[in-house]
């Protein structure tokens, strides 16, 4: 997906080319024509990019600029559409005059659909990788094979990088114009920031043998105990922290019924009209009580999306 219709994190250009992360002679052929993305994984997975510029611009590598030998432990990230293949590897970032250390969460919803999608793959890759140290069959410690795409075990034992689905829901009322209302949470496990009070669409993962829309149905009624009806889908996007795929829906639901919030999950809950969603979008205060301010989820979640496609009037066909 590319372009204003995705979330800021289901961008990309890159040619994934599986068919080559298998092909050693390729792949040595390929790291020394490609360009390098160097993440810290001691700091949040942090990369350089020039934030000087709009939209910011990472900065790759060559292989001559990496130690000898790096090859064995980078992954592969595909083709860019120039033919020029694409690696990350997880090394400490050098100083690079011009450019800073950035994290995904950051600057992902500025960054254009290239390198969205380089850094998001990447961080989804190397924080699996450094979670999967050892078999789960096993306990035998494992290495990286095919190009960064598996990992393998002394007895040959392989496993595959998997994301955790999980469903995110913009709760609204249906109604068009100022007054509409959409219900968002403050999740009980959320820091507290100093005159502001964050707010977001409610979430959780699915479960074993749940579809996606049961898992709305469920973590909406135990979070905040009201039902939801007309539930649609709206898009997806990775959020690798450390490895989640987030399912993203819209459903409606009755302002009437009670909120009861699960006090474990959810420390506040409540309804806020389009107008009061409009104006914390556009900076100015809305009091949400004991003289905090609302805060809106940040910029590169699928959460701010979500909001944004009810705010500006936008409703599936089913809606």
């Amino acid at each position: 997906m590319s372009g204003e219709a995705a979330p800021p994190l289901a961008r990309s250009t890159l040619d994934r080319a599986a068919h080559r992360r298998g092909d050693a002679q390729w792949l040595t052929e390929a790291w020394l024509r490609g360009r390098i993305l160097l993440l810290d994984s001691t700091d949040d997975g942090r990369t350089l990019a020039r934030t000087d510029v709009s939209p910011p611009v990472l900065v790759l590598f060559g292989a001559a600029d990496v130690p000898a030998g790096a090859e064995s432990t980078a992954m592969f990230l595909g083709v860019e559409p120039d033919g020029v293949p694409v690696f990350a590897l997880d090394a400490p970032l050098p100083t690079v005059p011009g450019t800073r250390p950035v994290n995904l969460r950051e600057v992902g919803h500025l960054l254009g659909d290239r390198e969205a999608g380089i850094f998001t793959t990447a961080l989804a890759l190397l924080n699996w990788h450094t979670r999967h140290g050892y078999s789960t069959a096993t306990g035998a410690p494992t290495v990286m094979d095919e190009a960064g795409w598996s990992r393998v075990d002394r007895d040959g034992g392989r496993i595959w990088p998997r994301t955790d689905p999980a469903m995110i829901v913009l709760v609204h009322d249906g109604v068009d114009g100022p007054e509409g209302r959409c219900l968002l949470g403050n999740n009980a496990g959320w820091p507290g920031t100093p005159g502001g009070r964050r707010y977001s669409c409610l979430a959780g993962y699915v479960e074993p043998g749940e579809s996606a829309e049961a898992a709305v149905l469920r973590e909406v009624r135990e979070e905040v105990g009201i039902s939801v009806e007309r539930i649609a889908y709206v898009g997806s996007q990775a959020w690798p922290f450390p490895g989640s795929l987030m399912l993203g829906f819209l459903a409606t639901a009755d302002p009437a019924d009670p909120v009861r919030v699960d006090p474990s999950e959810i420390a506040y809950a409540r309804w806020f009209s389009r107008a009061e969603i409009g104006a914390a979008c556009a900076g100015r205060a809305v009091d949400v009580g004991d003289g905090a301010r609302l805060i809106l989820p940040p910029p590169s979640s699928i959460a701010l999306f979500l909001i944004h496609r009810w705010l500006d009037g936008w409703v599936d066909a089913d809606h």
